[in-house]
């Protein structure tokens, strides 16, 4: 992988710095606007982020009867060695070069999976292997479902690295049958989305064997201290790195190659201090996805996803680059992302980007988005628009209170797309204090913008075909 040169490359240039100055945010007589230059906290929110350390201690999975022929089933194998190396005290469970065929990979504290370079995991294509069902979340509702692929539940000082390939395997399995017209999910889906509806406990949410809902390939659920590393992704059945209402987050050079419908790339929910750096998606849905739980069972957990940095990624994604919600009942908060590129010519993916910004919310789901912050993206060749603010997403009604609000786009270079901004807000909520700041757009087919309801929209120093936009309200 290249990302780490090139962030030095970065540096060297001087463009890889903690903070940049931008326009104020405070707007005299407004309320709601932000007082100060959001930035300003970047540099606190990383010295948070610490990724997990651990002993030089070293599980080769082969001492546990694992081989490398892609045929022997090295489930006990991986288990066992886990579990040692948890005892031990901790190290690095170690997956040497070969083909090695699993079923679900639950860590403990204080572990490593270290899948080296040369070594492929292969996981089984048949759902069953992914019993017992575990504690889990699909699409925002918590629930008991097959477990991912790889898991943790309620573990300190976790991490999966290397420069091996997680091979999901999922357009060899079922999985693809289960989301297709006539398939079993979207029956599951709707049982499943009712239950959180009614409130019905969690513990009685049990889906699994005889059920259509299809697992995450990477989930630490309540989880601290996490690490993914370099590692190289490929055809999951579903979201593909997603921790849940865990802390101190770092996804870093990691590639993401997903075909599958429904398969984002990185899905933090309900997270605090996360950081996704150096990573490349390529993705059959959004590249980074921030969510916060769906409808009624987000706002009983009630946890926001807040201080979320991203930088120097590439997103070749079908749907959004930085995408927030939908799932987003329990809120999400300061959100930063610079220096990504979209559908770069050196990444370029199965799908087009179709926003390299896309926010997802309505009055169903509730809750608050409030500060989502770009800065310095680069690119080109969208599909829609650069910036698509939709609060009355999928057209879904509901009394909820839905508030989105400080959203600031600065130093944007894009060369290509349908329009720069398609903003919906609502009559009764109204989208609030958007901000565009020294962005050049070139070969936009409609130079024309969609606002709806929208209150305090600034443009300064926006550059559209060669036209030049200047402070709007």
């Amino acid at each position: 992988m290249t990302h780490p040169s090139r962030r030095e490359a970065l540096m060297a240039a001087g463009l890889f710095t903690a903070a940049m100055a931008v326009p104020t945010l405070a707007v005299p007589g407004v309320a709601g606007a932000s007082p100060v230059d959001p930035w300003h906290e970047v540099p606190r929110i990383l010295r948070r982020i610490k990724p997990p350390r651990f002993p030089e201690r070293r599980f080769d999975i082969r001492r546990y009867g694992a081989q490398g022929d892609g045929t022997t089933d090295c489930t006990d194998a991986f288990r066992e060695a886990i579990a040692a190396c948890n005892a031990a005290g901790g190290g690095h469970v170690m997956v040497p070069p070969g083909h090695y065929l699993t079923g679900p990979i639950h860590l403990l504290s204080n572990v490593d999976l270290h899948v080296g370079e040369g070594a492929t995991v292969l996981f089984k294509t048949d759902p069953a292997a992914y019993l017992p069902v575990v504690a889990t979340r699909f699409e925002g509702t918590e629930c008991f479902n097959y477990s991912p692929f790889v898991y943790a539940y309620g573990r300190t000082n976790v991490a999966v690295t290397g420069r091996g390939t997680l091979d999901g395997r999922a357009t060899q399995g079922p999985w693809e049958s289960w989301y297709r017209s006539g398939g079993g999910q979207s029956a599951d889906q709707k049982a499943l989305r009712q239950m959180g509806t009614d409130g019905v406990p969690v513990e009685q949410r049990v889906f699994g064997a005889g059920h259509y809902l299809r697992p995450n390939m990477i989930q630490f659920y309540r989880c601290r201290n996490v690490l993914v590393s370099d590692v190289t992704v490929v055809d999951p059945a579903m979201w593909t790195i997603h921790p849940v209402l865990s802390r101190n987050v770092t996804v870093r050079d990691v590639t993401v190659h997903s075909t599958l419908y429904n398969t984002d790339g990185c899905d933090p929910e309900c997270c605090e201090d996360v950081r996704i750096t150096g990573c490349r998606f390529d993705t059959n849905d959004d590249c980074v996805a921030v969510k916060s739980g769906r409808d009624e069972d987000g706002h009983r957990v009630g946890v926001p996803s807040r201080n979320i940095v991203v930088d120097d990624c590439l997103f070749s994604g079908r749907w959004g680059g930085i995408t927030i919600g939908s799932e987003m009942s329990g809120g999400v908060e300061n959100v930063f992302a610079e220096r990504c590129v979209i559908n770069s010519p050196d990444f370029p993916g199965h799908y087009p980007v179709k926003y390299p910004l896309y926010v997802k919310a309505n009055k169903r789901r509730g809750g608050v988005i409030d500060g989502v912050h770009l800065r310095r993206f680069t690119g080109g060749n969208v599909e829609r628009d650069a910036v698509f603010v939709n609060m009355n997403y999928n057209g879904e009604a509901g009394v909820r209170p839905v508030t989105v609000q400080n959203i600031t786009v600065e130093r944007m270079t894009l060369d290509g797309a349908a329009r720069v901004l398609d903003l919906v807000g609502l009559e009764t909520d109204h989208l609030a204090h958007v901000r565009l700041y020294k962005c050049e757009f070139t070969r936009i087919k409609d130079p024309a913008d969609l606002v709806q309801f929208v209150d305090d929209l600034r443009l300064e120093k926006v550059t559209v075909n060669g036209s030049v936009r200047g402070p709007r309200t």
